[in-house]
């Protein structure tokens, strides 16, 4: 008896110690915040799941329209062929086992929480993001075995193959018929018009809203042009996708609309990184390109964005290098000046792109002089599309780089595979091409067609120097890859995007100090010809009052303690907060940056007191120009504003951002910027 009393007491002792337990999680559970920034990182790696299944299953959608067009060329292999490609495929199991746990985690632990008051907000976040977890896993292993099925049947062979066996009088007609298809499917929805990058860019800059729904129909209508032969992009539509799919679940979590534009950013980057598998290239892009800044708290979310991207768009699409993995390195130090002649050439290049492209969709859109512009502009989208797709259906008949992306001829160039001809004249079709198909009206984007006319450009440039002096010049294929880098550099005005992508897919690091130099320039040469061509001042804009870029808002007072303080500055529209003495005076401000060194100091002390840069305010009339003066001179990140009865901050980033966005703004006869540019 007394042995059983005492195992009866011992389990007692153990079953509340248990309760003691469960009752301490339940607290600590129940006293959980999830406020948007600390979720951000999360709901960034979330989106680049589906920005990665986005472009897993639009390159599938590609092969699929392409094999009901062309013709399936295997499609006799047998079962064999296809038990062999399943069970040699890579599935990737730790995905569903590491992100099933996550997602029933996250269920659970909402379940647990009890409701009312801010739990409430916890509960919903936790949920949203378990179920989405799960939905990108039943999707994930559909698309991947899609994606053998895809490559069993052949759909993943040379494009200039396919086409051959097709007859000549029908291709052509394809491409024609692709257009009047794409221009019916995007006849009712103007919404979806554009080429994807501009639109993402203006919905940042404006912290505005893309539809989930607009983003899926670009896809389906930019999978129909390039299927069916028409000269675009697929990374266009996939930036546009995944940042309409980022603008979705910031908007159901309930995020900021600050949140929100870095979720789009981290979306549209994620989209780069699984198109080209280069995830440092996709998180450069959303920063440089997207999102322009680089700071700290937009990194988490980006980069994690481009990390779940890459990831899953490696399991469908499989991990291989787009550009063989060619050795090339600099010859001679004369290189060096060649490679800066490249990038004066890929920055014409891709001026001359940008000039035609637009030329051709006011042509098409009768906004030109003339009968024929006034004919076109009066033709329903279907029949203007389907006449471009014709006429480029017509173009492939002399160079199979005009059909689809094209993307396989930058391999023939960086091996040295083209002669000097084909390589011209493949840059200039390739260039006629693709403002055809998207200035008549059909879907993709320009992101890819431009890496293959830098290629194509960039190897034709190698193949005359080499000739010319083959002692100091490397073979014409390391030209082609610097090319491409330049083309891209000078298209988006990014010389880190198209330094890093070309470095990324190529694997060659003897080639990084030509790509620095070729990206730099080409990209300066662009951007001082389309603001010459589009008539901007940049001194006019430094003078403009900072009265519109004023974040309005109550100031904090000096004895806030820092736990309240960090909560403010993290959900503040803006990273920075005015501070306001016990005389009722402004004192400063105080910047997110400083949550760092200074923050463990402050949490001792007052507060705000340790945190404060001590800046005289300035008024809404103060000049741009003079308040960023003000912020070097002063060495800080944000100035108060005080003025009209009310106070507010300005931040250095907000108007540097204000400067690009102004020289990038659509402006009347004629306007070429970068948020009209098409990628």
């Amino acid at each position: 008896m007394d042995t059983s009393s005492q195992e009866g007491g011992r389990i007692r002792r153990q079953v509340l110690r248990l309760e003691r337990w469960a009752l301490k999680l339940l607290a600590v559970t129940n006293r959980l915040r999830l406020p948007g920034p600390s979720v951000l990182p999360v709901a960034g790696a979330v989106v680049g799941l589906y920005s990665g299944l986005a472009a897993g299953l639009f390159a599938n959608l590609i092969a699929l329209v392409s094999g009901l067009v062309l013709g399936f060329p295997r499609l006799m292999d047998g079962r064999e062929a296809l038990t062999r490609a399943f069970s040699e495929a890579r599935w990737h199991s730790e995905y569903l086992i590491v992100g099933g746990t996550l997602g029933l985690g996250a269920l659970v632990l909402a379940r647990i929480i009890l409701p009312g008051g801010p739990r409430d907000e916890v509960k919903r976040r936790l949920e949203v993001l378990g179920l989405l977890v799960l939905g990108a896993l039943s999707l994930y292993y559909p698309l991947v075995a899609m994606t053998v099925v895809n490559a069993v049947l052949g759909q993943h062979e040379d494009v200039g193959r396919s086409i051959q066996r097709v007859q000549p009088w029908l291709l052509p007609l394809l491409p024609m018929v692709g257009g009047l298809v794409v221009g019916r499917v995007l006849y009712k929805h103007p919404e979806t018009h554009g080429h994807g990058v501009p639109e993402v860019v203006k919905a940042v800059e404006r912290e505005g809203r893309l539809s989930g729904r607009d983003g899926l129909l670009k896809l389906v209508a930019s999978a129909i042009t390039i299927g069916t032969g028409g000269s675009a992009g697929r990374e266009g539509p996939i930036v546009f996708g995944g940042a309409a799919f980022g603008s979705e679940v910031g908007r159901t979590l309930g995020f900021t609309r600050r949140e929100l534009a870095i979720l789009l950013a981290s979306g549209a980057g994620a989209g780069i990184a699984a198109s080209f598998n280069a995830p440092i290239a996709g998180a450069l892009f959303a920063m440089e390109i997207i999102l322009r800044e680089f700071q700290l708290r937009v990194f988490s979310p980006i980069i994690l964005a481009s990390v779940t991207a890459t990831m899953v768009g490696r399991g469908v699409m499989g991990d291989a290098a787009m550009i063989r993995r060619v050795t090339y390195s600099m010859v001679s130090g004369w290189e060096i000046v060649f490679y800066g002649l490249l990038g004066l050439v890929t920055g014409l290049l891709a001026y001359a792109f940008i000039r035609l492209m637009h030329g051709l969709e006011e042509l098409f859109h009768g906004k030109k002089p003339g009968r024929v512009s006034a004919w076109l502009g009066r033709r329903p989208l279907p029949l203007r599309a389907a006449l471009g797709g014709l006429l480029v259906g017509c173009m492939a008949l002399v160079h199979p780089v005009v059909w689809g992306t094209g993307h396989e001829y930058i391999n023939e160039a960086a091996v040295r595979e083209l002669s000097l001809t084909l390589l011209a004249t493949g840059c200039v079709l390739k260039l006629v091409g693709t403002s055809l198909t998207l200035g008549s009206g059909g879907s993709g984007g320009t992101f890819f067609p431009m890496t293959v006319m830098g290629a194509l450009a960039g190897g034709a440039f190698g193949e005359v120097l080499h000739a010319l002096a083959p002692g100091i010049t490397a073979p014409s294929g390391a030209y082609a890859m610097v090319g491409m880098g330049g083309a891209v550099a000078a298209l988006t005005r990014g010389p880190l995007t198209g330094l890093m992508m070309v470095y990324e897919l190529s694997g060659n690091y003897a080639i990084i100090l030509p790509l620095m130099v070729t990206c730099t320039l080409a990209s300066a040469l662009c951007h001082a010809l389309v603001e010459r061509r589009a008539g901007i001042d940049p001194h006019a804009l430094r003078r403009m009052p900072v009265r519109s870029l004023v974040a309005w808002m109550e100031p904090v007072g000096p004895d806030l303690p820092a736990p309240a303080l960090r909560e403010r500055l993290l959900t503040a529209p803006v990273a920075a907060l005015p501070v306001r003495g016990a005389d009722g005076q402004l004192l400063g401000v105080v910047t997110a940056s400083t949550l760092g060194e200074r923050w463990r100091q402050a949490e001792g002390e007052s507060g705000v007191a340790a945190l404060v840069d001590l800046v005289r305010p300035v008024s809404p009339d103060t000049p741009v120009g003079e308040a960023l003066a003000t912020m070097d001179t002063q060495l800080v990140d944000a100035l108060p504003v005080q003025g009209d009865g009310q106070v507010g901050v300005v931040t250095r980033a907000g108007l540097e951002r204000f400067l690009r966005g102004e020289l990038l703004k659509p402006r009347a006869e004629p306007a070429f910027s970068p948020t009209e540019i098409p990628r």
